[in-house]
């Protein structure tokens, strides 16, 4: 008899996508199992990058301390080109990111096995651990409407073999799930099992990659770089430590079999690659290395899933919908978003407090973005694949192209400029009440000084990973006048029709209320109670912050004009749960805030548990 059991989620996979996910979803109180067809985690090379919004993310749940403490931090990039004598020369130096609103104006480097490990311990202190090694070996989903419907069903199973040693029959098991994460990688069974194509092109790019400890006289070695040169590009990632990374484009003859015209893995060894590296870095020195991590070539796939869920009941997330060249440094952060984005969605159907409709909107969003990451990726790495223009070759790229294309996909490269079009939770009817907070965009991080103590405090800090919609209240300048307004604003919330009173459930367990709210008074911190805004407002002490600077003069203030918002009117902000902007509203569109959460969320009287 096979071993069988029920669970809410599960997640195939437990690379960073997948552990991103449960990592989520236990700070969320969400059954849910996470397995992986490997007996350990990753141990060396694969992605290695985090970008400024991705660190702005794992700071969400309390996670970005370590990775700031002990990753290499890039802030610039050197870019190199052909020089007269047949060497490369620096051509010029920029800020590695460009986007103006970056709360960390750098990229961290570090081993993918330090990022896992930091979300593997965050679900230890849990008592959660992954399942390994264990393999999925088929998956059904119910054909029933009815049953797809309802939350509270099962509608798939999924076969899992424990895989104890070569020589054993597995053992296997069926789990029930409500709903599947196939995060399991490039080779996605799941993406398989589905019947979802991957749809996209292979470029003829062939690059080798190595990370080791270097030994050379070429002085950005601990800054990104960016060569090109008449042997070839490479690209340079400083690591942890004394480590970096050579991405290093390789030559046909240097690593294909020229009977079957494939890739020969006997030819990609670190001597070939650092013998690559000399030509690329002439008259820079590249010694003998003094200690090697690993090396692996690939050549560069740009694909994206035809589809990322199946009736809204399994989900692909990461590699597993989508592929791109490594050089932009996107992988792992557009895998770990993908999951930041569904992660709050699926708590929140899980809990009978959203519809199940909501879950649309995943597809919708992270489809669009992996699609338009493609076309970045397609577009960068034609021009640090294509040979640089020399006196010989006009026709090639010159430095200013490549400097222009750096910069101007700054805002996308960085994961600051993600922008989720209008849907259920995108709504933008009242964009001109906060004319410079884009709704669809992350918040922007700002200072403000808590009115009860005067501490400055990051507004992004205040917006945790935690599911719920967080309601910023820009209440304006605190005259008498605007007071009275304001409390009137309190009382109509408090009335039972009012968006406030029928979808905030109140906690229970792990699972938090609805809504959070933050009251932000501008004017001047000598002139505002905090005492003042009434208590619908003000749920707590420390949720009342002045657009004000801090004692010193020197942390910030400046938000309400930074924002576009009038300090004359009260306006509210919607973030949701994964920090993006949902919707804002005029104090006295509060029929739209209505309309906008009725159109996902599940009102008191409707739920089940009232």
């Amino acid at each position: 008899m096979l071993k069988e059991s029920h669970v809410d989620v599960l997640i195939i996979g437990a690379g960073p996508s997948g552990l991103m996910c449960a990592n989520a979803l236990a700070g969320a109180g969400v059954n849910f199992r996470i397995i992986d067809n490997r007996p350990v985690g990753v141990a060396a090379g694969q992605a290695d990058g985090i970008q400024p919004r991705t660190i702005e993310v794992l700071q969400s749940y309390g996670l970005a301390e370590p990775l700031l403490k002990e990753g290499a931090q890039m802030h610039l990039c050197a870019f190199y080109n052909p020089g007269p004598d047949g060497g490369i020369e620096r051509t010029g130096r920029a800020a590695d990111v460009t986007a103006p609103t970056a709360r960390y104006p750098f990229k961290i480097t570090i081993a993918q096995a330090s990022i896992e490990a930091l979300f593997v311990e965050s679900l230890k202190s849990q008592g959660i651990s992954v399942d390994r090694p264990i393999v999925p070996s088929s998956l059904e989903i119910s054909q029933d409407p009815a049953e797809l419907l309802d939350p509270s069903s099962y509608p798939v199973k999924v076969v899992l073999d424990h895989i104890h040693s070569s020589d054993d029959t597995p053992e296997q098991e069926i789990v029930h799930a409500k709903f599947v994460v196939g995060a399991d990688g490039a080779h996605s069974w799941v993406r398989k099992t589905l019947g979802f194509t991957m749809d996209g092109e292979q470029t003829d790019y062939i690059w080798g990659v190595i990370d080791f400890i270097p030994d050379t006289n070429f002085p950005d070695i601990r800054n990104r770089s960016a060569i090109h040169s008449e042997n070839g590009s490479c690209m340079i990632i400083p690591r942890e430590g004394d480590k970096v990374r050579f991405y290093l484009q390789m030559a046909d003859k240097d690593v294909m079999d020229p009977e079957t015209g494939k890739i020969d893995k006997q030819k990609v060894t670190a001597e070939n690659l650092i013998n690559t590296a000399r030509r690329t870095f002439y008259p820079y020195i590249v010694n003998e290395p003094k200690e090697v991590d690993w090396c692996s070539i690939y050549i560069i796939g740009q694909r994206v899933a035809s589809k990322f869920s199946k009736h809204d009941r399994v989900f692909i997330a990461g590699d597993a919908c989508h592929t791109h060249s490594p050089k932009a440094g996107q992988g792992m952060n557009a895998s770990m978003n993908d999951t930041h984005n569904l992660a709050w969605k699926l708590a929140q159907v899980l809990r009978g407090r959203a519809d199940i409709s909501l879950l649309k909107t995943y597809e919708l969003e992270r489809q669009k973005y992996a699609q338009d990451l493609i076309d970045f990726d397609r577009e960068f790495s034609a021009l640090f694949s294509g040979k640089p223009r020399t006196s010989e070759n006009q026709e090639g790229v010159t430095h200013e192209e490549f400097l222009s294309a750096f910069q101007a996909s700054g805002g996308f490269s960085s994961g600051i400029g993600v922008h989720y079009m209008p849907s259920a939770i995108v709504h933008t009817i009242h964009q001109g009440s906060a004319s410079n907070l884009i709704i669809g965009e992350r918040m922007l991080p700002q200072l403000f000084v808590r009115a009860a103590d005067a501490r400055p405090v990051e507004i992004q800090d205040m917006l945790p990973a935690d599911t719920r919609f967080k309601l910023l209240f820009f209440v304006g300048l605190l005259t008498s006048e605007k007071l009275a307004k304001v409390r009137r604003l309190a009382e109509e919330l408090e009335l039972p029709t009012s968006f406030l009173q029928k979808y905030n459930f109140p906690a229970q367990g792990k699972a938090q209320s609805m809504f959070d709210i933050i009251s932000i008074a501008a004017g001047h911190k000598d002139d505002v109670n905090f005492l003042d805004i009434p208590s619908t407002l003000r749920t707590h002490w420390s949720k009342v912050l002045i657009d004000d600077t801090d004692v010193t003069g020197r942390l910030g203030g400046g938000a309400y004009p930074r924002f576009g918002i009038d300090e004359k009117e009260i306006t509210i902000v919607v973030v949701r749960p994964d920090g993006y902007v949902g919707m804002i509203a005029p104090s006295t569109a509060l029929e739209s805030m209505d309309k906008y959460f009725g159109s996902f969320l599940i009102g008191k009287t409707l739920n089940r548990e009232a």
